[in-house]
């Protein structure tokens, strides 16, 4: 990677590049410092803390801790990622969009592109309306009314339509995609406190070196897996008939069909993590009574208790099948090789075609749930174990930071190849 960045770096056009994503990334860090008005950080900072395992945790946590201290990017790319997940599932549930997305050309992903907008827009309005009520709920604000309530949400709705703005700006005239890399930036900027954390653990207590130890051990047996499977997936062969059109013979080629084993990326992880986390984000509001059977079932599904890891597990299996058949439609690949000429060797072209790449895609995404099942227990086994705040940075950011820096780098390689025309020839 830093091989990669070197090279990038002496190339004037790339250098820009770099220069230009840095610098909007430096906005984005001044932005998540400054507050908004009306809030008493302290106590929410610590309300937030006590709020860990719940949803508030997961959003302090892809926000950079700027949640936590109400800055003006406090919801960050949240509203953008939600918004880009649903428009993508209602375009295909809605055939009006889902005809927009395939026919519309480079058009209807403008207008596509805008509604997502709109979108994020709106869910921002009703995030930051949530987050206001939370802390005046709290007694968190010094001041309360009109005036606060109108600055506090419109600070939160305005700095996260620039943040998407930004991101726009760094897909465009930067390197990689702008929303994953400020969301990269954001988690990377905890683990000088989560270092912190970790010295000040050892420094009260030498004798938990080995929880350290097995911490940092963990944390690389991650990164090694995530970068092993990034890259990882199964091709199936195909093979094209030959086919005159005119003067001239076309097809005749070996190709491939290549599907990813982490089809799905980080996102049942996420809806896992959220649907998993309701139970305690409900009962730390509504505050059971000690004893009631509420107050025990939500021990039962305590991020730290058994039946939460095998519900997560389950939930992220299921998610994971979910994303791949929206992602991947064995029906429509059959008939785009049928329409161009190509065959699965062995397999007749239509139903079994079809039956076959089913059969793969359900196997390949059996792989990909359970390796993004260990991704996400892991933290929290080991956490179980040595019984401190371990993993700061868990599953879900380890895997997005890993997953963002192999991206970049890609990208990077792939626009040096463009300049350079001797690496075709290598």
């Amino acid at each position: 990677m830093i091989q990669t960045i070197r090279k990038a770096w002496a190339i004037p056009e790339l250098r820009k590049k770099l220069v230009f994503t840095a610098l909007l990334l430096l906005i984005f860090r001044i932005g998540n410092a400054i507050t908004v008005p009306y809030v008493d950080v302290n106590m929410l900072g610590q309300y937030i803390e006590q709020m860990s395992t719940t949803v508030l945790g997961l959003y302090n946590v892809m926000s950079g801790n700027a949640f936590a201290t109400a800055t003006i990017f406090a919801l960050g790319v949240q509203p953008y990622i939600n918004s880009s997940i649903i428009i993508q599932l209602l375009t295909v549930a809605i055939p009006a969009l889902q005809r927009m997305a395939q026919e519309g050309g480079e058009a209807g992903k403008k207008k596509i592109q805008s509604i997502t907008r709109y979108a994020t827009i709106i869910i921002a309005i009703l995030q930051g309306w949530g987050y206001y009520s939370i802390m005046k709920q709290g007694a968190i604000l010094t001041a309360e009314g009109f005036w606060p309530a109108l600055v506090i949400i419109v600070s939160f709705v305005a700095g996260s339509a620039f943040v998407m703005w930004l991101g726009e700006q760094i897909t465009e005239f930067g390197v990689g995609n702008g929303i994953s890399i400020i969301l990269f930036a954001g988690i990377i900027s905890r683990v000088p406190s989560a270092a912190g954390t970790g010295l000040s653990v050892l420094r009260s207590d030498p004798t938990k070196w080995w929880a350290i130890l097995l911490v940092l051990v963990g944390m690389l047996a991650l990164i090694v897996l995530i970068v092993w499977v990034n890259g990882a997936e199964r091709r199936i062969p195909v093979q094209y008939a030959k086919r005159q059109v005119g003067r001239k013979m076309y097809g005749g080629q070996a190709s491939s069909l290549p599907m990813k084993v982490n089809m799905a990326g980080v996102l049942p992880i996420i809806f896992a993590q959220t649907i998993a986390m309701l139970p305690a984000t409900i009962g730390a509001f509504a505050s059971p009574k000690e004893g009631s059977v509420w107050e025990a079932v939500l021990n039962a599904v305590d991020t730290k208790s058994i039946l939460y890891m095998v519900l997560y597990f389950l939930m992220i299996i299921m998610f994971s099948y979910f994303y791949s058949t929206i992602q991947f439609n064995p029906i429509e690949i059959s008939n785009n090789l049928k329409k161009n000429g190509g065959f699965i060797p062995g397999f007749r072209p239509g139903k079994p075609t079809t039956d076959f790449i089913k059969k793969v895609l359900n196997k390949v995404t059996l792989f990909g749930a359970i390796y993004l099942g260990i991704v996400a227990i892991l933290p929290l086994i080991i956490g179980k174990v040595v019984d401190i705040p371990a993993l700061s940075m868990g599953g879900t950011s380890v895997i997005i930071v890993v997953g963002v820096a192999l991206e970049t780098v890609q990208s990077l390689e792939s626009q040096m190849l463009m300049r350079q025309y001797k690496g075709f020839l290598e």
